[in-house]
Formats: structure tokens, sequence, C-alpha cells
């Protein structure tokens, strides 16, 4: 059985393409009014409308009947309320059960990372800690269309039996021993999904779109790097699929995002009318923190910023990128 924290668009996505799969599943809701209303429609009317639930997926508020037995609890919430969630469930948590990080994102109070986050939350127990990070676009896994994604953990066993567990039909699972590195990766391309938006918006072509996907993974593969990571998952799902399929789909809500902010909209009204978490947003606080204890320059990150929190125009900040000084693709 498997148990997914968080009535989020991923949660619900997650819930359906296991149960679908034939998988018990349990999905906790945050209230017991929210869980009756999953219940009484029988689909997320709001986050993912259309899709029926299947008699394997119940709905639940009680956290202790949502994790009870399960083999695994997958944790779909935003990244800044991660830690509250996993407070919310460590009494019902057994010693026995996974616990899995849907989340992308970088705790922007401490700079770390979802898994470290559960694991000081939960007293330690990294072996039985995992991150689910690569190309998983939410509406089109909810339609039944293929996908692949990554399972990683410092601890192979911990991977091996999140991939024998999660791995169903049309959603095929790799397992990554670079936990730092698929976190990272989930995490930092969002903040340049917010830059291929804005690039969208402004009309300024498919030759710029692919300078910010390969310069905003060389960025992203630098501060990986310096925090520990492999290089290589860098080009791999959770790094250079992810940061494609995030920076191209029209269902991306950071990409939507963008867009609306190269059209003048301003953040609070762009992130109001979305009505759900666009995690490039704090990612962008958090990573430019963390670059700043590393040491490591990330100058479209840093322009990201620039127009997020301090007002600067989208168009003025792009041609700013451009006029930059000189440099080597690849440094000796």
């Amino acid at each position: 059985m498997i148990a997914v924290v968080g009535a989020t668009s991923w949660g619900v996505t997650l819930a359906l393409l296991w149960s679908r799969a034939g998988q018990s599943v349990r999905l906790l809701a945050r209230t017991e009014e929210e869980a009756e209303t999953l219940r009484r429609d029988g689909e997320h009317r709001q986050r993912v409308p259309g899709y029926r639930f299947p008699p394997t997926l119940t709905v639940t508020a009680d956290p202790t009947e949502a994790l009870a037995q399960a083999e695994a609890v997958v944790l779909a919430v935003p990244s800044q309320t991660m830690r509250t969630n996993v407070r919310r469930i460590a009494g019902a948590l057994a010693p026995s059960t996974l616990v899995v990080s849907a989340a992308k994102g970088i705790e922007i109070a401490t700079r770390r990372r979802m898994s470290e986050v559960i694991c000081a939350e939960l007293g330690g127990h990294g072996e039985r800690v995992v991150a689910l990070s690569g190309p998983n676009i939410g509406r089109e896994i909810a339609a039944g269309l293929p996908a692949a994604t990554v399972v990683a953990s410092h601890y192979p066993a911990a991977a091996a039996q999140a991939q024998a567990l999660l791995m169903v039909p049309m959603f095929r699972v790799y397992t990554n021993r670079d936990l730092i590195g698929v976190e990272l990766g989930g995490a930092l391309k969002n903040i340049y999904a917010l830059v291929a938006g804005i690039s969208d918006g402004l009309g300024m072509g498919d030759n710029a779109k692919a300078g910010i996907i390969t310069r905003g993974l060389a960025e992203m593969t630098r501060l990986g790097v310096a925090a520990g990571a492999q290089p290589l998952t860098f080009a791999g799902l959770a790094g250079l699929g992810d940061l494609v399929a995030t920076c191209s789909s029209p269902y991306s809500r950071n990409h939507q995002v963008g867009i609306r902010l190269a059209r003048g909209q301003p953040l609070d009204q762009v992130l109001r009318e979305l009505g759900q978490v666009a995690e490039g947003v704090p990612t962008t606080v958090a990573a430019l923190e963390l670059a700043a204890d590393l040491k490591v320059e990330l100058p479209i990150a840093r322009a990201m910023h620039e127009v997020l929190f301090a007002g600067r125009p989208p168009l003025e900040a792009a041609l700013g990128l451009l006029e930059r000084e000189r440099k080597a693709e690849f440094p000796d």
C-alpha cells in the first residue's frame, strides 16, 4: 500500500497513477472538509478535473489511517511546507516505511534539500529516505501518457525498493545514488523555466530558449557540483530531462508564470490567479543564498531574482544577460 500526502495537483496525479495500476493508495488531505469533498466528487475538480478516482484510491484526513500498513509514504507537498507535513505524519510513521519526497524545492530558511528536511524532522533515518524527480508533467501523466523518472537515495537498497514499488506501466522508474544531484536538479530547473517563460512571453524565439536551457544547465551543474553532486546527474532525467520539459511544456506552472511576467503582470497577481505554488519563485531565493554560501555565480538566476523581487523589467534583464562580459563556454 502507498500513502500519498498532499491533495495537490501532483499528489492527486501520483495517487491516480498508482491506483489505476492496481495499487492500494490512500491520499491524505489537509482537512476533513477537503477529504469529504474529494470523496463526494470522486475526483479533484479544482486541481485534476475529469479524472475519476479508481476504487483502489481512498481519501482521508487522518494520518494514522492513511499510513497504516503503508510500504511507502510519498510527500507531494510544496517545498516550503515539507517540514510541517513531516511533523504531521511522524507519529503515524512505521520504522520500516519508505519516505519518498516528490517535492522539488529548497527550504528558504535553512537552504536544505527536501531529504535533509525530512531526516531532520525524523531524527535521522536517512536509510529509508528517497527522492523522486524527473520530467514528469502532471497533466500528461494524469492523461495516461508515458513518462520516466528517477528515485535517488544514499542507500541503494532504499532506491531499489522504491523502484519496485513505484514503477508501473507508462511510468518507468530508474535508480540513482546521487541524491544531492537529483534533488538539486529537480529544484533548480524551475528557476530556468521561469526564465524560458519570460523569453517566450517576449517573443524571443527558439534560439534564445535553447540558450537559456543550455546555460541554465551550466548554472545548475556548477551549483550542484559545489554542493557535492555528481556532474553526470545533470545530464540525466532529473537534470536536462526535467529542464527541457519544464521550459517547454504549456502545462508547466513556472513557464506560465514567466510568460505572464513578460506581459507586465505583477508577481502577486500572477501567483494569485495561478492558485497553485510555482516552486521556481521561492527556489530562486534559496538557490542564490546557497550559491552565496558556496561562492558560485548564477547570473541567470540572479537576473530572475531581480525581475521577481526588485521590479526589474523582464526585457531589461534579458538584454543585460546578453551584454555580459565575453567568456569561454568551457573555462580551462
